[in-house]
């Protein structure tokens, strides 16, 4: 302690409260739901809460319903990561050129991901809604269908509807980010691509994407983090439904936990997304870091 000076003292004194704070909403809430998840912690019978250990992982991994929740969320991330990547890096090359309002749709880009998730969802319920839909109402006028389409309601549509609506959302960030990793790259690159003849083309392949790598990794590992964990639009278009069709892992834990009132379980299961989320991330990161 007499080595240490006197701001770092006083910097001690200041982040402390800080620190404790955040142990306690954070850390303490992290720490106790693991505990709980190795107890069968059941609202509907508070008083009996027996240790089980592993017991709760066991049972989560070997239910049916659990692993068809994760086969859903997986197939629901990897259609939302790819669009995103691929809308996201058309949109960041076209505000990367110089044309008349330029700005201004930049500034119109953000718009989408400044809206709040829920109302979000709310606009897109409306926008599928099968009675008085704005999707039904264009396809009509276009002459594509002629009667009203229950979009939502369609177990093979459910999953890529969603995803459109969260598509939607995520595209101007990563655009945003993109576009930044674009602005970045040496224009010698281009200059010496250019007197070695290459067409735009070639330009595009062997200059642009390889030094969009680290934005790509970027936007790819924090869009899987946003994916994976998905809740908002699954609970406010389907509620899991129709038939299970939209049932990813983070509505089977709020149902398992809220409705169920198994909190045992329930932590079993979030901690499980935890570890698979991590694991994905660690992976992406490495196959996309060597490339690098």
């Amino acid at each position: 302690m007499q080595r240490i000076s006197h701001d770092e003292r006083a910097a001690l004194g200041l982040l402390g409260p800080l620190a404790v704070v955040l142990m306690a909403v954070t850390a303490f809430p992290i720490l106790y739901s693991l505990w709980i998840s190795l107890f069968a912690v059941n609202l509907r019978r508070p008083a009996r809460q027996p240790f089980v250990g592993l017991d709760n992982y066991l049972h989560v991994l070997g239910d049916a319903q659990f692993l068809e929740s994760v086969t859903r969320t997986a197939w629901f991330s990897a259609i939302a990561v790819l669009a995103v990547l691929v809308i996201a890096t058309l949109v960041a090359i076209l505000l990367d050129q110089e044309f008349p309002g330029r700005r201004i749709l930049s500034a119109c880009l953000l718009i989408p991901w400044a809206i709040p998730s829920v109302a979000n969802g709310l606009m897109w319920k409306w926008i599928y809604d099968a009675n008085y839909g704005a999707l039904n109402g264009a396809l009509m006028q276009l002459g594509f269908i002629t009667q009203a389409q229950v979009w939502l309601g369609n177990a093979n549509r459910t999953i890529p509807l969603i995803a459109n609506a969260f598509i939607w959302k995520e595209v101007p960030l990563a655009a945003i980010l993109l576009l930044v990793t674009l602005k970045s790259i040496p224009s010698d690159l281009y200059a010496a691509a250019r007197v070695d003849g290459a067409p735009a083309w070639h330009r595009f392949v062997h200059v642009t994407l390889p030094a969009m790598r680290p934005g790509f990794l970027l936007v790819a590992l924090y869009e899987l983090l946003m994916a994976v964990r998905h809740f908002d639009l699954f609970s406010l278009l389907t509620e899991g439904g129709p038939g299970g069709a939209s049932d990813v892992l983070a509505w089977r834990i709020y149902v398992e936990t809220f409705r169920n009132l198994s909190f045992g379980t329930g932590a079993a299961m979030s901690y499980i997304l935890a570890v698979a989320t991590l694991a994905a991330s660690y992976a992406l990161i490495r196959s996309m870091a060597q490339r690098l």
